[in-house]
This record gives structure tokens, C-alpha cells and sequence, in this order.
């Protein structure tokens, strides 16, 4: 099995503001294998600075691993339970590694990966556009661009939150979801909370802080939305941990380490009978394509990434009446723009 990776920079459309950071452009890495056949398959790692891991990081310890010795790449489950304890630490690195092999086997045998799954793009939800932190006047702009989308994911976390979704409101009565990326404490939260149901707001993901469990149970217990824990839910086991503490989680396959270990995630969070959302990173088509083909199975879409940036290497992904829908090519069904 051939195995080579390098890094991609991605530049956005605009400065992407949240409540703790904001950039111009992500360096994420890009990964493929090569099976004996010639199939190749293609990965994507979208590291994130906030778990402690970077371009640098995810090329490092990709580095360390070798794939000469995988003889067989439908034996997913040996293949990818080997490195994840190898790339413990680095789960954007396992990602990238983890759609390559879901991509090379979906090509071998001819079906994409939502075929492979059997599941039916029907039942896909519409996703969410992300609206980041800005001036008032950038948010009307913004979300005026965004006419397109049947939903607003809207950045919040800062002393000017009631202006921004005034200043949305003023151009738009599109539903709402609210992302305060843990900025708040449970008293503003429950502060916010009543203002923004007023709003056309469904669901508010991740107020608090990722370890204040105690905070989300009291906080869901009092609240008029959903909410749903995207920081402080990493895996599986963190799932378990936030039953009756928030009514769902948002999965993705950048922070958990690909698509076996979101599916298990899926799983998980059904049977605790929590909602489900399925997010992204800032990403290429690859790393949206991978997670469009596992939409079916979710409440929630909120699959951007690869539409906030301006340079995307790869195409195939459709938006069809709100929907990202995966390609009907084998694997992730991506090609070179």
C-alpha cells in the first residue's frame, strides 16, 4: 500500500470570526493511499489548534506510520483500530487516513460510500450556513449573500450578540442556530436563551465551557432550545458522559477521527435517544464529501467548510434545495476542480 500525504491552504471567502479566534485561511493536510490495483483514495486532516493539533502536527505524526505492510484494505477494522492508537493524539490525522481507505474501498467495488452504508440520500437534512462574527453591517451583507440557505448558523459570544441577530433580523426570517463556542457562563446562557427563542432560533450549540457538565444539566433542564455539545464531544465515551446533560451532540469526523469512529458516535447518541447534528471544519470538498455521505443518518446538517473558502482543489459535492448532496461516483466522488 502506497501512502503519501502534503499540506493544502485553503483561503476564505472572508475572515471567519469566532467567539476565540478568527483566520483568513486553514492549513490542513491531505492524504492518499495507493492499493496494489492502482485505486487510489483520497483523506483530508483539518486540524484544529483549540485539540492541540496543527498542520505541523498531523504531517509529523503521519510521518511516523507505514501502510507497506496493509496487504488487505477491505480489513478496515484491523487497519484503522491499529492506528488509532497510533494517532491517539492526532484524530485529524487519523480522519485523513480513515476517508482515504473508505474512498479506495468504495471505488473498488464501483458504489459511493452512502450506498456502502445503505443509506438513502432522501432522508439527507438541509444544512445550516455559517454566519461569523462581525459589524452589524457585515452581518446584513452576509446573510443577504447567504439567501440561498434555508438555515443560519450565527457565531455568537461577544458583548454586541443582541446586534447581530438584530441586524440579521433585519434582512432575514430564516430559521436560526445559534454557536456560542462555550463563551458563555450557565447565568448569561439562561439570559440568552430567553431572548433568542423569541428570535426564530432552533437549537443553541455549545454555551458552555466543554467540561462544565454540571453547568449543561442545569442549563438544559431551564431551557426553551435544544442544546447541543460540539466541544464536548470528542468521542464516543463523550457521548456516554453528556447523557442528561444536553439534548444532543454535533459530530465530526475531524475532531473524532473519521467516519467508523462517527458512525460508532451515531450509534451511541441514538441509543441515548440524543439529537444529532453533523458538522465540519473549514475543509475542502473531500472532508464535506466524506461527511455529506453520512448526512441520511442525522437530524442536523451544518456542512459548509468547503463554501467559505474560495480555492477549492476538488469538486462534486451538489447544493440542491438546501441540501448538501453527496456524489453519485464511487468512494467519496470527488474530482480535482
Amino acid at each position: 500500500m502506497e501512502f503519501s500525504h502534503w499540506p493544502v491552504t485553503l483561503e476564505l471567502r472572508d475572515t471567519f470570526r469566532i467567539s476565540r479566534e478568527a483566520s483568513d485561511r486553514r492549513e490542513n493536510v491531505l492524504v492518499k493511499v495507493v492499493d496494489e490495483s492502482g485505486t487510489e483514495g483520497l483523506g483530508e486532516a483539518a486540524p484544529s489548534g483549540y485539540y492541540q493539533q496543527s498542520a505541523d502536527s498531523v504531517t509529523q505524526a503521519l510521518s511516523r506510520i507505514s501502510l507497506t505492510n496493509v496487504g488487505d484494505p477491505f480489513l478496515l477494522e484491523d487497519v484503522l483500530c491499529d492506528l488509532s492508537g497510533k494517532l491517539r493524539n492526532q484524530r485529524s490525522a487519523l480522519t485523513a487516513v480513515d476517508m482515504a481507505f473508505y474512498d479506495l474501498i468504495g471505488k473498488r467495488l464501483g458504489v459511493p460510500l452512502y450506498r456502502l452504508f445503505g443509506l438513502n440520500c432522501d432522508r439527507i437534512p438541509a444544512t445550516s450556513f455559517t454566519i461569523g462574527i462581525a459589524s452589524p453591517d457585515e452581518m446584513r451583507r452576509k446573510t443577504e449573500r447567504a439567501a440561498d440557505y434555508r438555515t443560519l448558523k450565527v457565531k455568537l459570544g461577544t458583548d454586541n450578540d443582541r446586534e447581530m441577530i438584530s441586524a440579521i433580523r433585519d434582512v432575514s426570517s430564516v430559521p436560526l442556530r445559534v454557536d456560542a463556542n462555550a463563551a458563555w457562563s450557565v447565568d448569561e446562557a439562561l439570559e440568552n436563551l430567553k431572548w433568542l427563542s423569541d428570535e426564530g432560533v432552533e437549537l443553541v450549540e455549545q454555551p458552555l465551557s466543554k467540561d462544565d457538565l454540571d453547568g449543561f444539566r442545569r442549563l438544559s433542564d431551564l431551557s426553551p432550545l435544544p442544546i447541543i455539545a460540539d466541544e464536548s464531544a470528542e468521542t464516543p465515551e463523550d457521548v456516554v458522559k453528556l447523557r442528561g446533560c444536553v439534548h444532543g451532540v454535533n459530530i465530526k469526523l475531524n475532531k473524532c477521527g473519521g467516519l467508523r469512529a462517527a458512525i460508532e458516535m451515531i450509534h451511541v447518541a441514538r441509543a441515548q435517544e440524543m439529537q444529532i447534528m453533523l458538522g465540519c471544519f473549514i475543509e475542502s470538498s473531500i472532508g464535506i464529501s466524506a461527511a455529506a455521505h453520512l448526512s441520511p443518518l442525522v437530524d442536523y446538517a451544518d456542512l459548509d467548510g468547503h463554501l467559505l473558502i474560495r480555492n477549492d482543489p476538488f469538486t462534486g459535492l451538489r447544493l440542491q434545495g438546501g441540501r448538501i448532496l453527496p456524489p453519485d461516483r464511487p468512494g467519496l466522488g470527488i474530482q480535482p476542480s
